[in-house]
């Protein structure tokens, strides 16, 4: 059995808890990537992770439990209100939320990177999901005014939205549609341009997310405009027009979800809408990529964010329950679950924020030219950090609940409502099988995605250490076999049709190693092994072919340094080479 060392237990349930402060793996990566941000912004994001863990949390579990959305369609007298009546507390955490800079850090003449505002969407993902939803949508649609809508609408609306005075409009993304949501070129939303730079927009959206909120942006076809995505225009949908009245549109209903339960999601008639044009056709199907692409990266922090939380809770919950004369920590089965939860997090914070590090990376190239390598990286990395990270949140939040047992599955803790809106993170901006087609296009022969891929890994692999050679060969091994799997699949389009998701699932894990030893790299060079052995474990459990297989010796080492792994804490880096021989090929 493990021996205990000298230190407070982890508080169960972490509710109450700073987010932040316990999330050193967060603080070292946006030390590397965001140096200089996050000495200006620390304190920020110290009182942000204490606000998630408090005021965001209480309201976001009564909303969840008791005061969830409510649609008054009609007044007393009969009159047409589409009035969405919220929970006060939730009200106001959300308006702290922008308030406190989760959107607006990134705009005006002192924005700071991305990066950080994505972060601080990893740290809202960690207590409310349905909060973190709307922040994705309002930084979307900022995102898309400040860099393509002409100025004169640039300048009107996107200060409203970005401003951190408690009082910004909010955004929505309106794509989808009752025949479907991927096939955005299908739109049948029709526009009836005014001459003046705004139409009128009649249609039906059919999953509108944040469905009060002040600014949507919306696809519609203008009269005449060819078929498909080509023939799409972009408009910003206000929900009162610039002389304070309603604008004509109608909610049908609310939709009843499984999760998610804080946020309104609804159907929403467009009625002869007034709307304002960002883009016309073609350009109107780009620019609802650009936005769904920068709610990727979001999605992927926050399924990070609810990974995080669920290993935290199960965590805790280990770290003091006793059974059978021990506490359940000391028993190896319960370290694997708790460690296999550890490690798909850490896989996806660094999954997550490389897609950020990417956006940061390409922001300001026009997306007009032609692919660049900059721009198919940031796409490869965010196919890849939206599936996995999302697939991992859903294992994680079960596997929160089954090792806390029945207490975890009653509403009373907070691992139910995790496991509900985990749910919707792997459907959310395009499922996996989405994700997979956007794949496999920018692997083709003229676009540079691959080798973007490919060069990524190798500048990590060819910059490692002695110490850590065994872990870049393996990692060079998965790289092999995703080479031979893109060849493969490149000259056989019905054979890349079967395999794009068992190709995007095995380059998101290869990736994943990459960035987890890049990490390893570093902190072994500052005296501490901690993520040599992380990386190490996550290759021998998921990228490795021999560990999906059969049961094997040789990984007892986990209980020796699972204090230090669960707790983040110092490992000496002559651990290394204490360690018994990996028991994969590369090896």
């Amino acid at each position: 059995m493990t021996n205990r060392p000298a230190r407070p237990r982890l508080p169960y349930p972490i509710k109450g808890g700073n987010f932040y402060a316990l999330d050193g793996s967060l603080q070292r990566l946006l030390g590397r990537l965001i140096p200089d941000s996050l000495a200006r912004q620390q304190a920020r994001l110290e009182d942000f992770g204490a606000f998630c863990g408090g005021p965001v949390e209480e309201a976001a579990d009564y909303t969840d439990r008791f005061a969830p959305p409510r649609l008054e369609t009609y007044d007393r007298s009969g009159r047409m209100v589409n009035v969405i009546h919220h929970n006060p507390a939730w009200d106001a955490v959300s308006r702290e939320v922008y308030e406190r800079g989760a959107v607006g850090l990134a705009f005006g003449e002192k924005a700071e990177p991305y990066t950080l505002t994505f972060a601080f969407g990893y740290l809202l993902g960690m207590a409310d999901i349905s909060l973190h939803c709307p922040v994705t949508m309002t930084g979307a649609v900022a995102y898309v005014l400040d860099r393509f809508a002409p100025e004169s609408v640039r300048e009107r609306y996107l200060p409203e939205m970005t401003r951190m005075d408690g009082q910004a409009l909010t955004g929505g993304t309106w794509a989808t549609e009752h025949h479907g949501g991927s096939d955005i070129g299908a739109t049948t939303t029709r526009a009836t341009l005014q001459g003046d730079g705004t139409a009128r927009l009649t249609g039906l959206k059919w999953f509108t997310s944040n469905a009060n909120g002040g600014l949507a942006l919306a696809t519609a076809r203008p009269e005449g405009a060819p078929e498909g995505s080509k023939g799409l225009g972009a408009y910003l949908v206000p929900t009162h027009r610039d002389d304070g009245a309603p604008n004509s549109m109608r909610i049908r209903r609310l939709k009843e979800k499984l999760g998610t339960k804080g946020i309104p999601t609804g159907e929403i008639d467009l009625i002869d809408t007034w709307a304002v044009e960002v883009a016309p056709p073609p350009r109107g199907f780009k620019l609802m990529v650009e936005a769904l692409e920068f709610s990727r990266i979001h999605n992927a922090m926050g399924s990070v964010g609810v990974q995080r939380r669920a290993y935290l809770e199960a965590l805790g919950y280990a770290d003091q329950r006793a059974a059978f004369g021990h506490t359940i920590t000391d028993y190896p089965m319960v370290q694997d679950e708790l460690l296999k939860m550890l490690v798909a997090h850490e896989a996806g914070l660094v999954l997550a924020f490389e897609s950020a590090r990417a956006f940061d990376a390409a922001h300001g190239r026009d997306v007009a030219e032609a692919e660049t390598a900059e721009r198919a990286w940031l796409r490869v990395a965010t196919a890849l950090a939206k599936y996995q990270t999302a697939e991992d949140a859903c294992a994680t939040t079960r596997g929160a609940i089954e090792l806390i047992g029945g207490n975890g599955y009653t509403a009373d803790h907070v691992t139910p409502r995790l496991l509900r809106d985990a749910q919707v993170l792997t459907v959310w901006e395009g499922p996996a099988n989405i994700q997979a087609l956007e794949l496999l296009r920018l692997l083709g022969n003229r676009l540079p995605g691959f080798e973007t891929y490919r060069a990524r890994i190798e500048k990590v692999t060819g910059s490692a250490p002695p110490a850590l050679s065994v872990l870049a060969r393996s990692t060079e091994a998965g790289l092999a076999e995703v080479t031979q799997a893109v060849a493969l699949l490149q000259a056989d389009a019905a054979l890349a049709q079967r395999h794009a998701r068992r190709l995007l699932a095995l380059m998101a894990e290869v990736l994943a190693a990459a960035l987890l030893l890049e990490s390893a790299v570093v902190e072994l060079g500052q005296g501490n092994a901690r993520m040599a052995l992380v990386t190490r474990l996550f290759i021998e459990t998921r990228v490795e072919p021999l560990a999906h297989r059969g049961i094997v010796a040789g990984r007892e080492w986990t209980s020796r340094y699972f204090e230090a792994l669960a707790f983040d804490g110092v490992v000496d880096p002559s651990a290394v080479a204490s360690l018994p021989a990996m028991t994969g090929v590369a090896a």
